[in-house]
């Protein structure tokens, strides 16, 4: 686990975050006293040699790059000189205070947009939105799926279907589907259309295997092997780099997904006999599969220790810039939406809390996406963005949502919170981001250290 594009991560994350609410806050006439990344011992400090009018703001880089905050003149923290009484948090219009607040988490869906629509621009590689075989028995499968169809377009039901230029498109459609319980129509390429009764999903299937219940897991590939591990059942068989798998027993391998499938249901510690293909050669093999039991009582899966398919066709994503923009702006509205869906149905337990992910999952996805380059760095940073911006916008009391739940109150009464109520909220927020965290932390040991 690299730890350096984590930091960096949270780093830039957090000084958008606050930057937001001191861009606002001076532009409100608000005096900053302190604008700091990070909490702790401070290990740098400065100030600007021409400060703003009115300001005499303190920037602060703290040991533990795990927040920040900006503090600002206040009544309710301080004593404040009656010559700067003016320029105290406390004594600024509603308006004005609910923009302050706000500013933070909209900064973080501004700098999602801003991410996504870079990508759109820069162009990604992606792989054709040709399918896989489907999973057998699956929601795919029984719809008449095979392998190997072209998705020209897909739209859900009662919508306009829409060109999918890459299967990742087509994944954010299956995965939205799946989780709203939509229907997705499929229009192929070879004519025809298909229609994946996503519907018939239940909600608390929502979870990492969700893709192999609606059956379509990657794009195609041809079922060559790659890289061999040393010990593995497949070094063992006499399997190669680069031999392609045309039959495993009695069946066609199909695809590289097909073949995946046939080596996980491999579990009786039995060999079997594989047709392999071998510069220009056949030849006939016995490998036996090692029986491997996944972690949190999944059920036992054969396994060959070797890479399993070839690189699927790809093709060069692009957008111009009205467009990438627009798109930018669609898809940060789609992963808010999504989020929030999702976060409401754990709360009413339609969904279950294993989705739930803390830093050292965050951690370990930004060592792995700044190892796959530029793109899918930016990528995970637009999606932790997003991310961070719905989560301060939760109604909660310690979180920007909670105080804006205040201003709302004080908007409709006229009158603020009272301090003894203010407390108790605050107690309880406190209570309900520490479950939540001990849940997420909790997901993120099973899942690496399970």
């Amino acid at each position: 686990m690299n730890p350096i594009p984590f930091i960096v991560a949270l780093g830039v994350l957090i000084a958008i975050h606050e930057y937001g609410h001191y861009r606002v806050a001076v532009a409100c006439g608000v005096k900053v006293l302190r604008f700091s990344i990070g909490f702790g011992k401070t290990i740098y400090r400065w100030k600007p040699r021409r400060p703003r009018p009115g300001q005499d703001t303190e920037f602060v880089i703290g040991i533990l790059p795990l927040g920040g905050y900006v503090k600002m003149l206040d009544e309710r923290e301080a004593p404040v000189d009656p010559a700067e009484r003016h320029l105290a948090f406390n004594t600024r219009p509603l308006k004005a205070r609910a923009a302050i607040v706000a500013a933070g988490p909209i900064a973080n869906l501004l700098l999602a947009v801003l991410l996504y629509a870079t990508v759109n621009w820069m162009g990604v590689e992606e792989p054709q939105p040709v399918l896989g075989s489907p999973v057998a028995g699956s929601i795919a499968a029984q719809a008449g799926l095979q392998g190997g169809e072209r998705v020209e377009a897909a739209g859900f039901e009662g919508e306009t279907a829409r060109p999918m230029r890459s299967f990742e498109d087509l994944r954010w459609l299956l995965t939205r589907g799946a989780l709203d319980g939509r229907d997705l129509r499929l229009v192929l390429a070879r004519g025809g259309e298909v229609l994946l009764p996503l519907s018939q999903l239940d909600a608390r299937d929502a979870d990492a295997q969700m893709l192999r219940k609606v059956g379509i897991v990657s794009p195609w590939s041809a079922p060559v092997l790659g890289d061999i591990m040393a010990g593995g059942a497949a070094e063992r068989a006499g399997l190669h780099k680069g031999d392609r798998v045309l039959r495993v027993g009695t069946q066609d391998a199909g695809d590289a997904q097909h073949l995946r499938d046939l080596i996980r249901g491999q579990v009786q510690g039995k060999p079997s006999t594989w047709e392999v293909e071998r510069a220009g050669q056949r030849l006939q093999l016995e490998v036996t599969p090692d029986v491997v039991k996944d972690a949190g009582g999944a059920p036992a899966v054969g396994r060959i220790s070797a890479y399993v398919g070839a690189p699927a066709a790809m093709a060069t994503v692009r957008y111009g810039p009205l467009e990438g923009l627009w798109n930018g702006a669609v898809k940060t509205w789609d992963v808010s939406a999504l989020t929030l869906r999702m976060m409401g149905r754990m709360v009413i337990g339609q969904a279950s809390v294993k989705n739930l992910s803390g830093p050292l999952t965050i951690a370990d996805y930004a060592g792995k996406s700044a190892s796959l380059g530029l793109t899918q760095y930016l990528l995970f940073l637009a999606l932790i963005s997003v991310s961070l911006g719905v989560l301060n916008l939760l109604p909660l009391p310690v979180l920007d949502g909670g105080h804006l739940m205040y201003y709302l109150w004080e908007a409709v009464t006229g009158r603020s919170i009272s301090d003894a109520w203010m407390e108790r909220l605050q107690r309880g927020g406190v209570a309900v981001l520490l479950v939540m965290m001990s849940i997420a932390l909790f997901n993120d040991v099973a899942r690496l250290f399970g």
